[in-house]
């Protein structure tokens, strides 16, 4: 065994003890997590303004601490970027998460402690090696390197500013080079296309096992690879790829498209959920679809349902929250903007359900991000399509036309017949939403199918610096902007 195995086996049977721990006793865990936290507070400025060394427990907690989003968050996070010490978390924070998110035209800025940046981050990457191992004890993933495709990160004063993924990989250099590629200059270059063409100079040659990161920009990165050196799939690039760790975005409508890139049986592609605020879960049980909550990453959950706000003993399966978190990157009853459903209670798993602000209700139809994957899953599987990227916005009513939902398309494999497409997804969305299908009775049309060629919504997302498209919004700026953007490009 070499001496890279014999660390990693060390290391994933500590780790897969303190899994166990956790899965067993889940609710004593969390109460580990809320004292260490109250007591990593209460010297900060925030703590004395909240008095965080007398609460003891969670109660008074919740009615000593009010709730926070982004914006009345915002002025602690500014005073961390200014350089003051002790605002949220002990000492000077000078890592930031930049976040365009999918709620809001501006960037958000999240700090990320060294405590964080290690026992949350950077401890979930390593739990997903874990986790993959235990699953898989033949693996030979570790025997090569894991192909990771980092976002930009810069200098802004004293802080370091940027994508978390490119935060993650220049300051954990030591993993670059043994396990990770490529390296971490050409990791972080912040145009996509020089990053591209590098990468593929560098890792062609490298024994890649593994690769990990969002699924639209991984799939235009291989897709370079291919391109690069003539071959058909990335098996005959990389024989060995076994695993790919994947998060930011829901991975079933790049399924298809991954696996005629990799046509191979023992593939597996394990979903993450690691957010600029924190890494939360991942998918520990290959057959099933849902993600285990972890909760020894130094992160305190609370879930807001309607106006109630429980704790983790006080969610129920079944039930779709809002997540909120104090955490050790600085963060108090911190509301994230994610929504999960609880699909297990022992041990505690999650899937993720959409953003709190990722709907269409501009007619009562109350339309959710979990409506239209699953419509959008039906109506591929009735017509043989492959959607590569999607986002829908509202047609509003006028005095001679009923309103719309409209649905910009851009298609990995166009489907047998568009008009079966629509009339499919038409039909699913009326089957699994009700409010939905009473409107369709009464004040919407069938919606419109706009297709768009493919490349548009990687170019559109590149152009405005996002690393996500948004599936629903409940006005029409970003459908107006990306069909704009298309015209401009076509001139």
């Amino acid at each position: 065994m070499s001496f890279r195995n014999i660390i990693l086996k060390a290391w994933f049977s500590q780790r897969e003890r303190a899994i166990d721990r956790f899965r067993r006793r889940p609710v004593e865990t969390q109460a580990r997590m809320f004292r260490q936290l109250l007591r990593r507070g209460r010297f900060t400025e925030f703590g004395d303004r909240y008095d965080l060394r007398h609460i003891r427990s969670v109660e008074r907690f919740q009615s000593q601490v009010e709730t926070f989003d982004y914006e009345t968050f915002k002025p602690y996070i500014e005073r961390m970027m200014e350089g003051v010490r002790s605002v949220t978390a002990p000492g000077r924070v000078s890592l930031f998460a930049r976040s365009s998110g999918t709620t809001s035209d501006r960037s958000k800025y999240i700090p990320v402690t060294m405590e964080s940046l290690w026992w949350n981050h950077t401890l979930g990457m390593r739990d997903v090696a874990t986790v993959f191992s235990a699953n898989n004890p033949k693996t030979r993933v570790f025997e090569g390197k894991t192909l990771t495709l980092g976002g930009s990160c810069s200098r802004e004063g004293r802080n370091l500013v940027g994508d978390l993924s490119a935060l993650l990989i220049h300051e954990t250099t030591f993993w670059s080079g043994w396990f990770r590629a490529p390296r971490t200059e050409t990791a972080i270059i912040p145009d996509f296309d020089e990053k591209c063409a590098a990468i593929c100079r560098q890792c062609v040659g490298e024994p890649i096992t593994a690769f990990a990161g969002v699924p639209s920009w991984n799939l235009a990165l291989m897709r370079r690879v291919l391109e690069y050196t003539g071959r058909k799939n990335l098996l005959e690039v990389w024989p060995g790829l076994e695993m790919f760790a994947h998060g930011g975005v829901e991975f079933a409508p790049y399924r298809t498209s991954f696996e005629e890139l990799i046509p191979s049986e023992k593939m597996q592609y394990m979903e993450t959920y690691n957010a600029s605020e924190g890494f939360f879960a991942m998918a520990d049980d290959p057959s099933r679809s849902d993600m285990l909550l972890m909760l020894d990453y130094g992160t305190f959950f609370e879930f807001r349902s309607g106006t109630q706000i429980v704790p983790l003993e006080g969610v129920e399966c079944g039930k779709v929250y809002a997540v909120l978190i104090t955490s050790n990157n600085g963060l108090w009853r911190y509301e994230i903007g994610d929504t999960v459903e609880f699909t297990s209670t022992n041990p505690y798993r999650i899937r993720f359900a959409g953003r709190t602000r990722q709907y269409i209700n501009v007619f009562g139809e109350e339309l959710i991000v979990d409506n239209a994957e699953h419509a959008l899953l039906a109506a591929c599987r009735k017509t043989g399509a492959v959607v590569s990227e999607y986002s829908v916005a509202p047609c509003y009513m006028s005095l001679r036309e009923r309103g719309a939902h409209e649905w910009i398309v851009e298609f990995e494999r166009e489907p047998d017949s568009l008009e079966r497409f629509a009339e499919a997804l038409d039909g699913e969305l009326r089957a699994v939403n009700s409010d939905y299908d009473a409107k369709r009775r009464t004040t919407l049309e069938r919606q419109r199918l706009t297709v768009v060629e493919r490349g548009r919504f990687l170019a559109w997302m590149r152009a405005r610096g996002k690393n996500k498209v948004p599936r629903l919004v409940n006005d029409r700026r970003v459908a107006d902007e990306i069909l704009a953007f298309q015209t401009e490009q076509a001139l």
